[in-house]
């Protein structure tokens, strides 16, 4: 078996090098084209998998639902799927794979855009088996971190460089939004916005190639309909002052989306047994679905409904029913839904299962728009409630997000609606435009913009960031120990090349530095000799944590006007020297990978 295991192993292997070699005769260009396509074509039918599975589970768990009294099986399901789910994770996968867009841009910033391998499917089955049994999240990030790892891959498999590796990482991103939504303008622009940086026209053509035959994929695969079919309502210039007032709502909204969640998250990360954090997570979301069905998986079905005028069947299989009858009754459940939403994403997320907030932005917009449109025409005026809840996707996405563009285009591609482009483009821009003023991060990049890891469309900064001290560490200055004289130091000098010399205890901890100069004027004085060496030691000096973020390093470089800092571990301990000539070549190296020509 070992044999047989060992002989298939070099026979991919020589596959490998075999298209390696074929790849290396092409322009760069063509190959890149040609991996595009293969991304896309892999992506597509990821996505078409991940959609499929999901409605599997859920044809089987509540196809069969007819009456309020099914509804008592919401209490249970959405916690077994998430305990699979964890399972499965931690047992099989033995990974962090929640928050998959997030760890898409880290893997960009901080680890080459290596994605492992496992992250080809484990994405898929887990986030699967979380929202077909009821998990309040959506598919799309899982997608995403699918799709960019499937990119990565490919290219760590055919040893590209880092600009090389990080587009096709760029295409399975777009592959993966474009195969998921049937939309390939939304798939590249959700990459330009949210992923990549420093991206040329000639690097466009890639992501544009794989959105495209990964759209084309999911058409032969699940028929070319809109992934949410309505019925809207021409666009109406009279109707521009209230898309204005309600983009100012999205903006507030998406503050209360990104607060509401990441407060949320904090405080079920404080349940260290996660166990106990399972259960707690699993009784509050059975009974929030139980309350509200809409909440149960990504809640597209109840958006569908909406979008087409159904209200009263969106509310699902609700022990509510019979109050629907009066007016104020259904504006206000679906306020509470909004509500409630966020804290069912994240008791989904929190509790062991895998998913995204790219779909529950979507199903929270949606519902926001109705809850407006419907409370304002109750109060005399008369607007588009359907109209309202497609523009609402897109101002909560764009708020969310802070990815307007994308906003505008995967509605309209969704829906079809490019009727109320107009009317996209006026609240999108306004809920960006509001939320910016609170918040300058999206929820994707919050958190690793606090950690100093997150790239950006600044050049300069996105350089600093990718630039790691481990990286660049010389160990080529020979330490001497606090106890020594000058004696023996100057027998370490002989030895040397360089002109500073670290002092270091008998634990390894750095105490201080001493430098050549300082001690030419006694060196040579042989009556000297016995003096400590402590005696010339310079004992205030800047040191450079392993961990220091590069741009705090080059703070501290022109606060003291050294050519060389000393770097030590979190505990103190001696690891080596930095200087500003290797800094800049290795900044001058990252700039020419990172930029896209």
């Amino acid at each position: 078996m070992t044999s047989n295991n060992e002989s298939q192993k070099k026979s991919f292997l020589s596959r490998l090098i075999s298209i390696k070699k074929w790849l290396s005769k092409m322009p760069e260009q063509r190959a890149i084209l040609l991996l595009a396509f293969v991304v896309g074509l892999c992506c597509g039918l990821a996505a078409t998998l991940l959609n499929l599975s999901i409605h599997f589970f859920q044809w089987v768990l509540v196809g069969w639902f007819k009456t309020p009294a099914s509804s008592f099986l919401y209490l249970i399901y959405p916690g077994v799927g998430m305990l699979i789910a964890y399972l499965i994770v931690k047992y099989v996968v033995r990974d962090n794979i929640s928050h998959g867009v997030t760890k898409v841009l880290v893997a960009i910033s901080k680890d080459e855009s290596k994605i492992k391998g496992h992250n080809m499917w484990s994405s898929i089955l887990t986030s699967a088996i979380t929202i077909g049994f009821g998990g309040s999240v959506g598919a799309e990030a899982p997608i995403v971190y699918t799709g960019a790892a499937i990119g990565s891959n490919i290219g760590r498999k055919l040893g590209m460089s880092y600009k090389n590796m990080t587009l096709l990482l760029g295409c399975g991103a777009a592959g993966a939004i474009a195969g998921i939504f049937k939309a390939p303008m939304a798939g590249v622009l959700f990459t330009l916005e949210i992923l990549l940086f420093n991206m040329s026209m000639t690097s466009i053509l890639p992501l544009v190639l794989s959105s495209v035959t990964a759209t084309t994929v999911t058409y032969l695969l699940m028929g070319d309909a809109v992934a949410f079919d309505n019925t809207l309502t021409p666009f109406n210039l009279g109707n521009i002052p209230y898309y204005i007032i309600f983009g100012i709502v999205c903006g507030f909204a998406s503050l209360y989306f990104t607060r509401t969640t990441m407060m949320a998250e904090d405080k079920l990360k404080k349940i260290l047994n996660p166990f106990k954090r399972w259960f707690l997570c699993a009784i509050s979301l059975g009974v929030m679905i139980f309350l509200f069905p809409p909440l149960y998986g990504e809640g597209y079905g109840s958006l569908t409904d909406l979008l087409n005028d159904n209200d009263l069947h969106s509310v699902g299989n609700s022990i509510f029913t019979n109050l629907f009858n009066y007016p104020w009754t259904l504006p206000l459940f679906f306020l509470l839904v909004f509500l409630v939403k966020v804290f069912s994403m994240t008791c989904t997320n929190s509790g062991g299962g895998v998913g995204g907030t790219f779909g529950p932005t979507l199903f929270m917009g949606g519902i926001l728009g109705f809850v407006v449109a419907r409370s304002t025409n109750l109060l005399g005026l008369s607007l588009p409630e359907t109209n309202f809840v497609l523009v609402g996707m897109a101002g909560l996405m764009a708020g969310v997000m802070q990815a307007p563009l994308t906003a505008i285009f995967l509605i309209a591609e969704i829906t079809g609606g490019y009727t109320l482009l107009m009317p996209l483009i006026i609240t999108s821009a306004i809920s960006y435009a509001t939320i910016r003023i609170f918040e300058p991060y999206s929820i994707y990049t919050k958190r690793i913009a606090k950690q100093g890891n997150l790239l950006t469309h600044d050049s300069d900064q996105a350089v600093l960031t990718l630039l790691k001290i481990e990286e660049l560490v010389e160990k080529n200055f020979t330490p001497i120990k606090s106890n020594e004289t000058l004696g023996s130091f100057v027998n370490v000098i002989a030895r040397s090349t360089r002109d500073i010399y670290p002092v270091l205890d008998n634990n390894g901890f750095l105490t201080g530095i001493v430098v050549l100069k300082d001690v030419k004027q006694d060196m040579f004085n042989r009556e000297k000799y016995d003096r400590p060496i402590e005696n010339y030691m310079i004992i205030s000096y800047n040191k450079v944590l392993i961990t220091d973020r590069m741009e705090l390093v080059m703070k501290k470089f022109e606060k003291t006007g050294l050519w060389n800092l000393p770097v030590v571990d979190e505990e103190g301990r001696y690891v080596g020297f930095v200087s500003k000539s290797n800094i800049f070549s290795a900044y001058r190296e990252r700039l020419q990978q990172v930029s896209h020509d």
